[in-house]
């Protein structure tokens, strides 16, 4: 009885954000219709990469969980927080309901300072971090056929509801390793 009552003050709180998160920028929206008028992250050392989506602004980001002497902690190599651009840009972690149905991540070890990812609301995109020839992290995922370093997802949502947008395409952005050009795919979810 008592983790029910915690799961709907849970979910009573996070919708009661997610509705306020909404108003300062529901005139806005018509606007921000290009992903790439989205504001981008900056100075976050160790991001990976971000989501964005509609109906605001509103960023989560995805960057390396490391200890004070900067080593990656491997029992959980990825933090998750929001960039919450409408109050001013302020950082907030993920609730409970956000890590565990929309934007956490499952975190395997497949060796190598290697770690298969996938995401709790989407597990269809296999994603690796792994080091690059420079010893440093990346998120690796297959855009458009050719594994690259990922930056962005954006998600298009057109209505439906909470616990069911209605998601009209993913966009991945990333970088070609071995030419460095930008890479974008939009993948249409079934």
């Amino acid at each position: 009885m008592k983790k029910a009552v915690i799961c709907i003050v849970a979910i009573a709180s996070l919708l009661v954000a997610f509705k306020g998160s909404l108003a300062p920028e529901r005139n806005r929206l018509t606007s921000l219709s290009n992903p790439d008028t989205f504001p981008v992250p900056r100075n976050i050392p160790g991001l990976l990469f971000y989501i964005q989506r509609d109906p605001n602004t509103n960023t989560i980001c995805y960057e390396l969980n490391t200890d004070d002497q900067g080593k990656l902690q491997k029992n959980s190599p990825v933090h998750v927080f929001w960039i919450r651009y409408p109050e001013g840009g302020k950082r907030k972690d993920l609730n409970f309901i956000q890590r565990k149905f929309a934007y956490g991540i499952n975190v395997k070890s497949v060796g190598n300072d290697s770690y298969e990812l996938r995401s709790v609301a989407y597990s269809k995109l296999p994603m690796v971090l792994r080091k690059d020839a420079n010893n440093q992290y990346h998120v690796y995922t297959d855009i458009d056929r050719k594994n690259c370093q990922l930056s962005r997802i954006f998600i298009r949502i057109d209505g439906g509801t909470f616990w069911s947008p209605n998601v009209v395409y993913i966009e991945l952005k990333g970088v070609d390793p071995a030419t460095g050009k930008t890479i974008v795919q939009r993948i249409k979810p079934s």
